[in-house]
């Protein structure tokens, strides 16, 4: 029976040998032929510095030889074969380091540009509830960080371990004539050296997996002050002291605990050197006295001096190489556990087609949902009914679970119990893409894309790929042909200031886009998440004069705080607390005096009440 400790150490090894083999494949799926050149280098190069060794013993001797002989022709023509030799083999090793450094950086590029769309393709198929999560988020810091690099040094620590090993046996076959004891020396000097590599490795793995959420932190303090979005607001309360103060304290502390364990980690490393030099110092004048005695020959002095120092050197790396695959084994778990999620929205096993033109519309079934990790309920048995061709709004105040209901439609979630139909067939029996292809959403917050004017709206159907014509059309439609025509290139203008030349747009100019991008895409359903929040009083009316024309022949649900859209509704349907509490016409609604009416009529004095102020104002002046 083995040991609990043994058990846990084969386990280990174990775990580290998946690791390497998976990344061995993620680099050999990369790079097929430039991993199989990398592999005949390796063995190649590793075979020269024992030729060479063994090459320098054997022109000394022939050296020595010629002046004892006098220098005679013949001696010395085997002095000169032994030096070609020589030479030769240095050359070739010079030659093979640069074409092994291009091999490798060729290699380099492909694995990293392979990985790096590994973790986009992961992050772009992960449910919409991951973002939401601290730990997805650690995740994907942990493996940003590890992608672009730990797989190439795995595979190049591997790479050198197998070439140390080669040439380390070669070197062991050189001075192991001179004693058996030999070569088991040359092991035992670098043991303390494994000792320190292998732990202090681990310990530097569990101190960055520690401060993950620091470095997080640390990340977006710099964010704050150094991106666009943030710069109005800190300048005008004055909080960039404030941020900057926060980064210098996460970076101080972060900093501190690495070179702590980077000075422990040195002194242990010194203590392992001195051990190694004295057990080398002592082989060197064991040899020393043979040779004086006369037992050994001058070029057996400078081989096993060469064989010892290159083999101690040999076991370091070998032992380093050890001691970072272990190292980049432990930091690749992070990769694979983030390249290892899997999305629970998903595709069905047989999925059925979208029906063409909905006969009955969107219904909600005594839906449930909560988010992950909340604590309070957002739809509780929720039922809606968004009739075919028809224009359904819903309102209510802020968290009433408006919005949870759209993204419950785009099947961004699933509910907990209850089912979300198109002309009765759930929508967990679709293709997402199906589904997805069906709807076209104008959300509260546009995406203001950094690209020209025209791709933005093209964004809206990509499949179409869609004529200049149709671009501008959606345009017309949209009323952002007006923001074009102000633009300095028109169409053609780069939008956003992070790239050269780039205009920067108001959030009801970026709506307007928005729009334009739903215009463009032909689809049955429209949902409107807060359409005008971005837009004045004169732009939300031409919005609302262009919208039925958005929404002909199609089946809309509109969210909104503002009453002035929601009265543009077949229906309306006032929310609270994750249910449906009142529903009816605009009309009916507002004779009914319930919660609609009753928040009307707060909007409306509201609003005579700025027009007002605005009337007596002009009067002052």
């Amino acid at each position: 029976m083995i040991s609990a400790r043994t058990a846990e150490r084969i386990g280990r090894l174990r775990v580290t040998a998946h690791r390497l083999t998976r990344a061995l494949g993620l680099v050999w799926s990369a790079a097929p032929r430039l991993t199989l050149a990398w592999a005949g280098l390796i063995v190649i190069q590793a075979v020269l510095p024992v030729a060479s060794v063994f090459l320098t013993r054997l022109l000394i001797d022939s050296v020595t030889a010629t002046v004892a002989a006098g220098g005679t022709w013949p001696a010395m023509q085997q002095s000169l074969f032994y030096a070609g030799a020589l030479a030769a083999t240095l050359v070739t090793a010079q030659s093979l380091g640069v074409a092994g450094s291009w091999v490798r950086t060729a290699q380099a590029e492909l694995v990293q540009d392979h990985l790096r769309t590994l973790v986009l393709r992961t992050s772009y198929a992960a449910d919409l509830a991951f973002y939401e999560s601290a730990e997805y988020h650690d995740h994907l810091e942990r493996a940003r960080s590890d992608a672009s690099r730990r797989p190439l040094a795995l595979l190049e620590s591997g790479g050198s371990l197998v070439q140390n090993t080669i040439t380390l046996v070669g070197m062991a076959a050189l001075v192991a004539p001179y004693g058996w004891w030999v070569p088991t020396a040359l092991a035992v000097s670098t043991l303390p050296a494994l000792v320190v590599v292998v732990m202090f490795n681990r310990r530097f793995h569990d101190w960055w997996e520690r401060t993950t959420a620091d470095r997080r932190w640390a990340t977006y303090h710099d964010w704050v002050l150094t991106y666009s979005e943030f710069a109005a607001e800190i300048r005008l309360f004055d909080l960039g002291h404030h941020f900057i103060e926060g980064y210098r304290r996460l970076r101080s502390r972060l900093r501190g605990e690495r070179l702590a364990l980077l000075r422990r980690e040195n002194l242990a490393t010194v203590g392992a050197s001195l051990f190694a030099l004295l057990v080398a110092g002592g082989a060197m004048i064991w040899m020393l006295l043979r040779v004086l005695r006369g037992l050994l020959t001058l070029g057996d002095l400078v081989l096993f001096y060469q064989a010892f120092d290159r083999g101690q050197s040999l076991m370091r790396s070998l032992l380093g190489n050890v001691g970072q695959i272990y190292a980049n084994s432990l930091f690749l778990e992070n990769l694979f556990e983030f390249l290892d999620l899997r999305p629970t929205i998903r595709d069905p096993d047989a999925p059925v087609p979208v029906p063409a033109g909905l006969t009955d519309g969107i219904r909600f079934r005594s839906i449930t949902f909560t988010y992950p990790g909340a604590e309070t309920t957002a739809l509780d048995a929720f039922d809606l009914h968004v009739p075919a061709g028809g224009i359904v709004a819903l309102v209510g105040s802020n968290g009433a679970g408006k919005s949870t209901v759209l993204k419950l439609l785009c099947r961004f979630y699933d509910p907990e119990s209850g089912g979300v139909e198109l002309d009765g067939i759930d929508l967990r029996r679709f293709a997402l893409s199906d589904l997805r292809r069906a709807l076209t959403v104008l959300f509260q917050d546009p995406v203001p894309y950094h690209a020209s004017f025209r791709q933005n709206i093209a964004y809206g159907d990509l499949a179409l790929d869609p004529a200049t014509s149709r671009i501008e059309a959606a345009a017309r439609a949209a009323g952002a042909d007006e923001v074009a025509a102000r633009l300095p290139r028109g169409y053609d203008t780069m939008l956003g200031k992070w790239f050269a030349y780039g205009s920067q747009l108001s959030g009801g100019e970026w709506q307007r886009i928005a729009l334009a991008r739903a215009f463009l895409r032909e689809s049955p359903l429209l949902v409107l998440d807060e359409p005008t929040s971005f837009m004045d009083s004169w732009a939300e009316a031409e919005f609302l004069d262009r919208f039925r024309s958005l929404a002909a022949g199609r089946t809309s649900l509109i969210v909104t705080h503002r009453f002035t859209v929601a009265m543009r509704a077949d229906i309306v349907h006032v929310m609270e607390r994750g249910r449906i509490v009142e529903s009816g016409s605009p009309a009916a609604l507002l004779e009914s005096g319930g919660r609609f009416a009753q928040s009307w009529q707060v909007q409306v004095h509201s609003g005579e009440e700025r027009s007002s102020t605005i009337v007596d104002r002009e009067s002052e002046v």
